[in-house]
């Protein structure tokens, strides 16, 4: 019997020949990241709860601040010098303010056929680069950053064929709400979503990391883009190897397949509060907003904010309405700013901060308040995401947030 491409990296971190879903298999982890979210958490668990604390192998550790950065207050300040006692007296990577966990990983560590463990739930974006990316509790994080072994219950996998290419003006972020939109919410629970075909090879890097990003929205254990040359000549641009590019044979088990054809996907708004309430951007026109937000590790991406200046250029962001911009990392931050395109989203009236999670997990950076309405490129609309339980919040492609930061209310970019 054939494997699918999660079998298959699983059965490499295993070391065996062959999974199917439903076994249970000890792996070896090749890499592990942890947040300033919980990584206090988990340094308190290593020195309280354990009689012989080591670190199984520092090379495959890695520590971002990200969520609160600058720290806001003096609690995170505190934990946020926990995580630097720690990375200095281990010798483990740490990353401060130079933007969200997910990019940092993808820019520097993440290789084809790795799977990787990390201190939280969008892990799974690392699919976009034909790994197998997964978020996992502080409990897990420490016994595997102990042991360097963890283990895994092997799911099912569905498989979304796409086909031909999107449209001019439609993004990978409105066909990832629409799929989330057709399987809904709970759709993919504890399931790997496998996306192939010559639609799935037509999006860039950047594309595919919207889309695996937003697996764990629909339930997913994880999405996995099928690998290919781009990833190739992304992986080893940034001097790693591109090795263990693996497919699924024909012969692999599917629970479910999507036939999906990109060129019908059309501009899409998710309403609150759920991700799976899904509709045509048409049908929610004239919304009054209050703030538009760009960024997150779904997106804050160059091509992003490119699309976005290229919306604003020349215009400004409606009176009462406020753009807050936050580049994914300090590396596109700094493109960004060499092309212009930070003086033109400036020039329009947004405001723009330094590179990390920003607005998205609900800590800082523009928090709104009862009754006010958000349209953002983030991950998550659920009640109390970017405020008090009484803020709306819509989710949508930078193209249509952009435009709807100019008219004041949620627009159809088309």
């Amino acid at each position: 019997m054939g494997m699918t491409i999660g079998e298959k990296i699983i059965a490499r971190a295993a070391k065996v020949d062959q999974v199917k879903a439903g076994e249970i298999h000890t792996i070896e982890v090749d890499r592990l990241m942890s947040n300033d979210g919980t990584t206090h958490l988990t340094i308190d668990m290593y020195h309280n709860q354990l009689k012989h604390p080591k670190i199984a192998d520092k090379d495959k550790l890695v520590f971002i601040m990200d969520h609160n950065v600058p720290a806001e207050n003096p609690k995170t300040a505190a934990a946020h010098r926990k995580m630097r006692n720690f990375a200095k007296e281990h010798e483990i990577k740490l990353y401060e303010g130079k933007g969200v966990c997910h990019q940092i990983m993808v820019e520097n560590h993440v290789c084809p056929g790795e799977f990787i463990m990390g201190a939280d739930s969008h892990t799974c974006t690392y699919g976009a680069l034909g790994a197998f990316g997964t978020g996992i509790g502080c409990t897990d994080f420490l016994y595997a950053m102990v042991t360097g072994q963890s283990w895994v219950l092997v799911p099912d996998t569905i498989r979304f064929n796409l086909h031909g290419k999107l449209r001019e003006g439609v993004y990978a972020r409105d066909l990832m709400l629409s799929i989330i939109g057709m399987v809904g919410a709970n759709g993919c629970n504890y399931k790997i979503m496998e996306f192939a075909g010559e639609g799935a090879h037509n999006l860039d890097i950047d594309e595919r990391l919207v889309l695996c990003n937003l697996a764990v929205e629909a339930g997913a254990k994880t999405g996995i883009v099928e690998p290919d040359e781009k990833v190739v000549e992304y992986v080893e641009s940034r001097g790693r190897k591109a090795e263990n590019l693996f497919k699924s044979d024909d012969d692999a088990v599917f629970e479910k397949v999507y036939d999906i054809n990109l060129d019908e996907i059309k501009p899409v708004v998710a309403r609150p509060h759920q991700i799976d309430d899904v509709v045509d951007a048409k049908e929610v026109n004239d919304v009054k907003i209050d703030e538009a937000f760009l960024g997150s590790c779904n997106n804050g991406r160059i091509e992003e904010l490119r699309v976005a200046a290229e919306i604003l250029k020349g215009k400004k962001v409606a009176k009462f309405v406020k753009l807050i911009v936050t580049p994914a990392s300090r590396k596109i931050y700094r493109q960004a700013a060499d092309l212009g395109i930070l003086e033109t989203l400036a020039e329009s009236g947004a405001m723009i901060t330094h590179p990390g999670c920003g607005l998205c997990c609900g800590r800082a950076g523009g928090i709104l308040t009862d009754g006010e309405r958000v349209v953002a490129t983030n991950n998550r609309n659920f009640l109390g995401r970017m405020g008090t339980s009484k803020v709306q919040i819509y989710l949508a492609s930078p193209r249509t947030a952009a435009a709807c930061a100019v008219a004041g209310k949620i627009v159809c970019p088309e």
